[in-house]
Parts: structure tokens; C-alpha cells; sequence
């Protein structure tokens, strides 16, 4: 079953990554240097032992009457005695090549007889390697063949073989493998040491930063001091800022459209109230009465502000979720000239739409958003046209994107206010004097709701080959889906 490291920290993500590495790599080095310790000891060991092979050998020659002689009694002599220190044990045999027996080992003239003998064949003048058992315990021996002559021209095969036993070889070998494991061992301590010292002191700035966030619980936010934590990690500590920052701008839109409302809605209010009292003092009926519908219309008027206040905090919603499909932008446009069909008559406007000869005009986007963005616009366009003006809705395709159009007769706009009138609640900055009964968040809210659906809306003159027109025209632009609408009832 896999390990999941999101449930650790950094010290033991990075421990668990760094151990298992340093502690195959150090077995590796451990094995090595075993393997070089061990043929370097053992190579010592045996020149060891064949130096004092050779000695021997130089020092035995063969008198005229056949007897070993031993030209340098005090060299063999220490030879014996290091043997016996060292656990050695020395074998000299003695055969003459006439004998028919010269291919047997010959009788013992010197040391132990029962040493055993080679495997297989010894060429004369070449030491032979071996290992073998001698008094059950296990020995390393090393065996030299050679001829030589007496005085009468004799020859004789000598055999000098010598043991030692492996047991201080291998004890000095497991010594040094115990002290390469307390390297080791020392080495890992001191990497977890590190690994964990340096954790700590690379987190130490992040633990500043959770401490003043913690400290600035209750208050309004600020962007984090990155200056401290490591280059590492100032990327992470940058996108919270940026976050931060968007944060603070939401709170601060926030409240400016909760003061701008509050604002909005007091003064009719205000209004209702003291008109509730002039009717709660009123005799007359018909006065009554005139003061009731005065006080209907505000209500309605303080409706219409409360619904448009709300269109306007769920368009700027980015948050909120709408269902996107494949919409025809000449449809909504033609529900929203009939809805908007009868108001236009009672104001006296010609309200006239004009769709496109294509048929349909695909777009993806929230169709109950659309309609409320062309219903806003053409709202604006049948509150500001004076009695008898002309309105026409026009939809289509241009230069590649889908359009919805709404152009009057009206007074317009300057084109240095255009970019204020999508400002809230600037109405009576841009149509100062013009006496309509509004709160500004028609263009707002239409321009939040195009925006949201990947479009925008942008104003110009009715007649764009003459300025001098009066009118205005007001043109939601969306991205064209190329994919065909579906079918009806699918």
C-alpha cells in the first residue's frame, strides 16, 4: 500500500526521501570497502607467509651423507617462533626423485606431517594457494615445491607447506566492518540532525507570518511581509497578497454599494414616511387618496430599486453560478421587445425590432441573464426617449461575434460621459435636469451581466456616419458559437 506523504510534514517528507538513499548508498560504500579490506588483508597475510616460506627455503640445503642442513639456524629459528605466535604451523618434506614414490609427498623432517596437502597438481618453483581445515578450525595455507641438489649431484623434491589459521584474519576483518558501521550510523544521526535544524530555521519566518496573521484576526486585511521567508516560498506568500488584495477590493465594493443602497433607499423612505403621516392627518377623501397613490408610486419605484439592487449583486457575483448552453441572442431579443411592448406605448415610442435574415444567432451563455441585460438597456432607452421618439431592437452577426442592438432618437449621451454612465447610481451626473425617475443601475447591470457571459456592452452615436444625430446607441457584443443550435425538444 502506498505511502501518502501529505500527512507528514516537511521533516519527515524529507527524511523519508533522504534515509532510504543514504543508507543504501552507505551499504554500498560499506560492501565495497569490506571487499577491498578484506583482499588487501588477506594479500598482506599471505605475502606475510610466503616471505617466511621463501626464508625457510633459502636457508634448508642437503649435506654430502643425504641430511637436511639449515645454513641459517637463527633466521628459521624466528620463523618458528613467529609461526607458533601467529598460529602458524610449518610442514618440510623431503623426497628423492630416484625414489619411485617421487610424485608422494615425502617423509617429514620438519614441523607438523598431518598438514594437509593441495587439491591438485604443484609445479616446481610456484607457490600454491589454498584453504582447508587443520585441527577443525580452518586455516589459510600457502605450499612451495622445489628441487634441489647435494654435493654428489643427488636430486631431491622439497615440499615446504605453511598453515595459519584464519581466525585473526576474520576477527581483524569484523572489526573494521563494526567500525565502518559506527561511521555510518554517526553519519545518519548527524544528516537527520541537519535535516531537522534546517527545516526548523527555513520555517522560522513562516511561523513569524502565522503569527501576524493570527494577530490581525478582527481587523481589516493586509497583504503579508515576504521580505523574511525563503525566495522558495515567496511565490505562495505573493499569491496570498494577490488574494488579499482581490479581498479587500471585493470588501471595499461591497461596502460602497451598501452605502450607495442605503442611500438609494432612504430617501423614498423618507418620502413614504411623511406621507404616511400627511394621510394618517388627512380629512378629505380625495386628498386621501392622492396622497395613497403618491405613496404607491414610491413603493413601486423603492421595488424596482430593491430588484435592481439585487440583479446588480448577482451579476457582480463571480462566485455564483450559471447555467452556460448554446442560446439564440435573436430570440431573447424578440421575448424582450414584446415584453417591453406595451410599456413603449404608453410612453407614445414606435418600438420596432429588427432580426437578422440568418435566423438564428448561437451563443453560449445564461439566457435568463442576456434578457436581463438587453431588458435594462432598453428600459434606459424608453425612460430617456422623449414621447413620440422611435426605438428599434436589432440583432444579428458583425465582423464575426453576435450583437444585440438598441437605438433611439433620444438625447444621447455625451461621449466623455460614456464611461461614467456604467458607474452606479450616476444618473443625475450624466442626464442632469432630465426629470426621470431612476437610480442609475440599468447600464451597470447590464454590462455585469454581458461581462459575466464573456461579452460587453459599449455605447455610440445612433447615426455613426453623422454625430450630429440625436439618439444614442447602446450594442451588446457576444463571441459567435460556431456550433449549430440544438434541435427543439431535444
Amino acid at each position: 500500500m502506498p505511502i501518502d506523504l501529505s500527512r507528514f510534514g516537511i521533516r519527515a517528507r524529507l527524511l523519508s526521501l533522504l534515509l532510504p538513499a543514504i543508507m543504501a548508498l552507505l551499504a554500498l560504500d560499506s560492501w565495497n570497502d569490506h571487499r577491498t579490506l578484506r583482499d588487501l588483508g588477506w594479500a598482506a597475510h599471505d605475502q606475510s607467509m610466503l616471505a617466511s616460506v621463501n626464508v625457510l627455503r633459502a636457508s634448508i640445503s642437503i649435506a654430502p651423507d643425504g641430511a637436511l642442513r639449515l645454513d641459517a639456524p637463527k633466521v628459521v629459528q624466528t620463523v618458528f617462533e613467529a609461526a607458533e605466535r601467529q598460529h602458524q604451523h610449518v610442514r618440510v618434506g623431503l623426497t628423492q626423485l630416484s625414489d619411485a614414490r617421487a610424485q608422494t609427498p615425502g617423509p617429514t623432517l620438519l614441523g607438523e606431517p598431518d598438514l594437509p596437502l593441495p587439491s591438485g597438481p604443484m609445479a616446481s618453483g610456484s607457490p600454491v594457494w589454498y584453504d582447508g581445515r587443520y585441527h577443525d578450525a580452518p586455516v589459510r595455507m600457502v605450499a612451495l615445491r622445489s628441487e634441489i641438489v647435494d654435493e654428489r649431484g643427488e636430486r631431491f623434491d622439497l615440499l615446504i607447506q605453511l598453515a595459519e589459521e584464519s581466525l585473526l584474519r576474520n576477527q581483524g576483518q569484523a572489526d573494521a566492518v563494526q567500525q565502518a558501521l559506527w561511521r555510518d550510523a554517526r553519519m545518519v544521526l548527524v544528516v537527520v540532525l541537519l535535516v531537522w535544524l534546517g527545516v526548523t530555521w527555513s520555517l522560522r519566518p513562516l511561523e513569524a507570518l502565522r503569527k501576524s496573521v493570527l494577530a490581525r484576526k478582527g481587523r481589516s486585511p493586509a497583504p503579508l511581509d515576504a521580505s523574511d521567508v525563503p525566495h522558495e516560498v515567496a511565490p505562495l506568500v505573493d499569491a496570498v497578497n494577490e488574494h488579499v488584495e482581490s479581498y479587500r477590493d471585493l470588501l471595499d465594493r461591497q461596502s460602497q454599494f451598501l452605502a450607495d443602497a442605503s442611500h438609494q433607499l432612504r430617501t423614498p423612505l423618507a418620502i413614504m414616511l411623511t406621507q404616511a403621516g400627511v394621510a394618517l392627518r388627512e380629512t378629505a377623501t380625495d386628498r386621501l387618496h392622492e396622497t395613497l397613490r403618491a405613496m404607491v408610486g414610491q413603493i413601486s419605484r423603492s421595488s424596482r430599486l430593491c430588484e435592481q439592487l439585487l440583479s446588480l449583486a448577482h451579476a457582480s457575483d463571480s462566485t455564483s453560478a450559471s447555467k452556460i448552453e448554446v442560446v439564440d441572442l435573436n430570440s431573447i431579443t424578440r421575448d424582450v421587445v414584446l415584453q417591453y411592448l406595451g410599456l413603449a406605448h404608453e410612453k407614445d415610442h414606435d418600438l420596432g425590432w429588427a432580426g437578422t435574415d440568418a435566423g438564428s444567432v448561437p451563443v453560449r451563455a445564461n439566457a435568463a441573464e442576456l434578457h436581463e441585460a438587453l431588458a435594462n438597456l432598453l428600459h434606459n432607452a424608453i425612460a430617456y426617449t422623449p414621447a413620440g421618439g422611435r426605438i428599434t431592437v436589432t440583432s444579428g452577426v458583425q465582423d464575426g461575434q453576435a450583437f444585440a442592438e438598441v437605438r433611439d432618437n433620444g438625447p444621447g449621451i455625451a461621449p466623455d460621459l460614456r464611461a461614467r454612465v456604467f458607474e452606479r447610481f450616476r444618473q443625475g451626473e450624466v442626464h442632469p435636469g432630465k426629470g426621470v425617475q431612476g437610480a442609475g443601475l440599468g447600464l451597470a447591470i447590464g454590462r455585469a451581466y454581458a461581462r459575466r457571459n464573456g461579452g460587453d456592452i459599449e455605447l455610440a452615436d445612433a447615426d455613426a456616419n453623422d454625430p450630429h444625430v440625436a439618439g444614442l446607441r447602446a450594442v451588446l457584443r457576444l463571441p459567435l458559437e460556431r456550433n449549430d443550435l440544438p434541435a427543439q425538444g431535444q
